[in-house]
């Protein structure tokens, strides 16, 4: 493979080879997403509520190997723009070991909070306990979901997207096939229960991680892990956090927002909680593609800005925002047209999809408007500028929204929540363009003198 093709290849071929077997993977896992929850469904309403009640901390962990994987991802491709291999594969080697750290951290952490707090958003000790037992199979795995998002990254800097959607789609689908096993139990397996959905999970991400190593090892890619950068070098390891922090933190703040709209809808019934935690559930059918659309574009930008081609990159962004915008308008027209059908995969209580269908379709108005949001955020990251990112997650999860559920909620009850949502997608968009803008339009940020001088020359 040409090695800049990042800054030779048209730019409209170039975004489509590198997003689109992103899209197909994240949709894969996306359609995971939904049947795992359908299997769980069946279990019974208190171990959907277990899992939704779960999700944010599950989220929060996945927010913590994405969000800096983002960050090696971002610097290995401004070094890779820069022609600077020996900092990418130091980039590379430190942010692995980093994450490794962040993954035995996390399994601890996670596993010994649960009960305490499961017990914050429910008195049923029967979902707690649901909750207690798939936490504990489900965490376990942290460490390898941890690894195998950083190789994800590290594969995705070097512009090797193939290789990426085979490993999530073959993990993806070893989970739909495992699912109904472990949790029903066929043949020589033992029914399960909700601990089967953890394990699928689990082996599944097993699979992923094993797929990259492989690779890794029988066909070599342009950044190495190396031995002589394992200890942690002071410059490297604040660049490496300097993003992956703030784009932790945008994928963190998703749990934070599901965590206070448990504690304002419980006020009005449980029921709401579920509704929560199905819609999460269905929404990241039309995100995760979005996310796959992002993912591509993230090396791409980065490339770019560290080559100093300052007019790719606008070009990229561009495209990539009517892409996403096009994702969304698909996800609006699902959410209007069949959100009884799709709430009740997941429930067949009347009530529950009655109160579901009217939340799909409110929540659904803000869909659209999203795209620029998440495009701003995400071309920020891949451009290693991760404050004014995080600025925008913040208005969008946080600063916005909780605020206004709240008060919402006071006048129109939980549909007042569900407006929230749109409301603040509004609002955010808005914002998002103005702190896009302003962010680019200063000059980047100097590594080191030469890679100043490198970016310098090529402008």
């Amino acid at each position: 493979m040409n090695e800049t093709f990042m800054k030779e290849k048209p730019v409209l071929p170039l975004i489509l080879s590198m997003t689109l077997p992103m899209v197909l993977s994240m949709l894969v896992n996306s359609l995971y997403n939904i049947i795992d929850s359908f299997f769980v469904a069946q279990i019974s309403e208190e171990a959907m509520t277990a899992l939704s009640l779960v999700y944010p901390v599950q989220n929060f962990i996945n927010a913590v190997g994405i969000g800096f994987g983002v960050g090696i991802n971002a610097v290995i491709a401004f070094y890779l723009g820069a022609r600077d291999n020996r900092k990418a594969d130091q980039a590379a080697t430190q942010g692995l070991v980093l994450a490794v750290i962040h993954g035995v951290v996390m399994t601890v952490c996670c596993i010994a909070m649960m009960p305490a707090f499961l017990g914050m958003f429910t008195s049923s000790e029967t979902v707690i306990e649901l909750g207690v037992r798939y936490s504990v199979v489900a965490f376990a795995f942290t460490l390898i979901i941890i690894v195998g998002v950083t190789f994800e990254k590290i594969f995705q800097a070097v512009g090797n997207m193939k290789t990426t959607m085979i490993s999530l789609m073959c993990g993806c689908i070893t989970n739909i096939v495992l699912d109904p096993v472990l949790i029903f139990g066929y043949g020589l397996f033992p029914a399960m229960g909700i601990e089967g959905a953890a394990l699928a999970t689990g082996i599944g991400q097993t699979l992923t991680l094993a797929i990259y190593l492989v690779v890794y090892f029988v066909r070599p890619i342009r950044v190495h892990i190396r031995r002589q950068y394992i200890l942690p070098g002071k410059g490297m390891v604040l660049k490496l956090y300097s993003i992956g922090i703030p784009a932790t933190l945008n994928l963190a703040l998703p749990s934070l927002l599901i965590s206070a709209l448990n504690a304002i809808l419980v006020a009005f019934s449980e029921v709401y909680i579920l509704v929560l935690g199905i819609y999460y559930k269905l929404q990241t059918f039309i995100y995760l593609p979005a996310n796959g659309i992002v993912q591509g574009m993230r090396p791409l930008i980065g490339y770019n800005y560290g080559a100093g081609e300052n007019k790719r990159v606008s070009q990229i962004y561009k495209i990539v925002l009517c892409m996403s915008g096009i994702i969304m308008v698909l996800g609006t027209v699902i959410c209007l047209l069949i959100p009884g059908q799709l709430m009740g995969l997941f429930t067949h209580t009347e009530a529950t999809i009655q109160a579901g269908e009217t939340a799909l379709r409110i929540i659904g108005a803000g869909f659209i408007v999203s795209a620029v949001s998440v495009t701003s955020s995400g071309a920020l990251e891949g451009l290693g500028k991760g404050t004014p990112s995080l600025l925008i997650s913040l208005c969008r999860y946080v600063v916005v929204i909780i605020p206004a559920a709240f008060l919402l909620s006071r006048f129109f009850g939980a549909v007042g929540v569900w407006n929230a949502f749109w409301v603040t997608e509004v609002i955010t968009a808005i914002i998002s363009i103005c702190i896009y803008y302003k962010a680019i339009a200063k000059p980047a940020e100097p590594v080191n003198g030469q890679d100043e001088r490198r970016h310098t020359r090529r402008r």
